[in-house]
């Protein structure tokens, strides 16, 4: 058993563990280390958490309508004391190596700390366990092999990895790097053309389609600025792209031509303010109110509540019917009938004053009610009346504006008709045929007569 095992170098290694661990635990500089974190937990728990938390939780309260951002926010203030921590730790862990004194132990509490706080902030914003498990992993590892001191060599390894493509270097870090960069600046970028587009919502001194306009260009700005931001930062040469680019554009252009026609036909429509949101519009069997201009379409929802997706190309290329496109005053035509025997003077003043009882109904300009047509069982009227706000739809109007003609021409004694018509039989029948004919007819409406 001596044999296999050198007792006298086992324990001469012993000694020597023990002996430097003696020297380190008896080193001042050690147990500066441990009071430096215990220094600066307290200072960040008792100073700058209450000022961290309230700082997160004020932009929180007031990205309310960026939730991009407004989740981010409430998570960090919930995690202000680990991160408050781990700010000053590393700020602690220059100044040790600033003055080149032993900086382990804060180097350790650090990594740890900051493996915690991501896998904290994995479990508060990512939804899929999954996703949220391969952070948990990737954060630990992280952090041992940084308390190793394998880390460095590790990233100087996967760099080594590495292959050209022309004049692009292309390795795992890269990679990984990349796809970081382009998360961060991607959601930056869409976060503040949410709070732009937020903005320029509650400007009502811009016009409504003006506000769309700009918020869509703010949003393609900030997401092409985004990419481009997030290549550069990873060292990636962008005019080394530019013939790559400029041939996927071209295969793109051909591919995707209806899609990139309803994107120029959107910014059209928004630059020349032939429509905007809230006008009431018809096109082809479609008539309702604009509730959205996108890039792609626009919606309208009828007064059935049904949302249609209208490519913008079709309201370039086709006829589109805007009811509020100068101003919101709408005529509506209300056909009439009378009876023949009804004066039709008496009855234009009711329907006339039927009309103006309804509130939706303008008195400038003021209703008027014409004589059309002499028809086959009536006289035909038309009431002509205004209204100024049709998305509030047209059919309840001319309903009521109805009621009140029906109430008025019961009260008067105007007939509304139905239509008649006068048969007159001609035949070869004889005089006895007619005779028994007659007979039958006049037994028939008799009381008791059968058919």
């Amino acid at each position: 058993m001596n044999e296999i095992i050198d007792m006298t170098q086992l324990e001469a290694s012993a000694g020597g563990l023990w002996i430097k661990l003696s020297q380190i635990v008896q080193d001042p500089l050690f147990w500066l280390q441990f009071a430096v974190i215990a220094a600066v937990f307290v200072l960040a728990r008792w100073l700058l958490t209450p000022l961290l938390k309230r700082t997160l939780q004020r932009l929180a309260d007031s990205c309310t309508r960026v939730p991009s951002f407004r989740r981010p926010l409430a998570a960090l203030s919930e995690v202000a004391n680990p991160i408050a921590w781990l700010t000053l730790q590393w700020i602690a862990i220059a100044v040790l190596k600033h003055f080149k004194w032993p900086s382990g132990a804060s180097t350790i509490v650090a990594s740890l700390l900051t493996a915690w706080l991501l896998i904290r902030l994995a479990s508060l914003l990512v939804a899929n366990a999954a996703l949220a498990r391969v952070i948990a992993i990737a954060a630990w590892s992280i952090a041992a092999l940084s308390i190793f001191g394998l880390l460095e060599p590790l990233a100087s390894l996967l760099d080594d990895w590495a292959i050209n493509i022309g004049q692009v270097r292309i390795s795992p870090l890269t990679v990984v790097k990349a796809a970081f960069s382009l998360w961060l600046s991607l959601w930056l970028a869409n976060g503040l053309a949410t709070l732009v587009e937020r903005k320029l919502d509650r400007a009502h001194t811009v016009a409504p389609t003006m506000r769309v306009l700009a918020a869509k260009l703010t949003r393609i700005t900030l997401i092409g600025a985004a990419f481009l931001i997030g290549l550069s930062a990873v060292g990636i040469d962008l005019t080394a792209l530019a013939v790559f680019g400029g041939a996927l554009g071209v295969g793109l252009g051909f591919g995707l031509q209806k899609i990139f026609s309803n994107l120029v036909s959107g910014v059209i429509l928004l630059m020349d303010r032939s429509i905007k949101p809230g006008d009431v519009i018809s096109v082809g069997n479609t008539f309702g109110w604009i509730n959205h201009l996108g890039a792609r379409y626009a919606s309208v929802i009828t007064r059935d509540g049904i949302e249609h997706l209208i490519p913008n190309e079709e309201l370039i290329t086709t006829r589109v019917e805007n009811w509020s496109y100068s101003d919101n005053l709408v005529r509506l035509r209300v056909p009439i009938g009378i009876s023949y025997h009804s004066d039709p003077r008496l009855a234009m003043k009711l329907c006339i004053e039927a009309a103006e009882m309804v509130p939706r109904v303008q008195l400038k300009p003021e209703p008027r009610c014409q004589l059309i047509r002499f028809g086959d069982s009536s006289v035909d009227l038309e009431l002509r009346v205004w209204i100024d706000d049709p998305s509030n739809g047209r059919a309840n109007v001319i309903s009521e504006v109805l009621l009140g003609v029906w109430d008025r021409f019961h009260e008067h004694g105007i007939e509304i008709p139905f239509p008649q018509r006068d048969m007159h039989v001609r035949s070869l029948l004889g005089a006895n045929d007619l005779q028994a004919l007659a007979t039958a007819l006049r037994s028939a409406q008799a009381p008791g007569g059968v058919a």
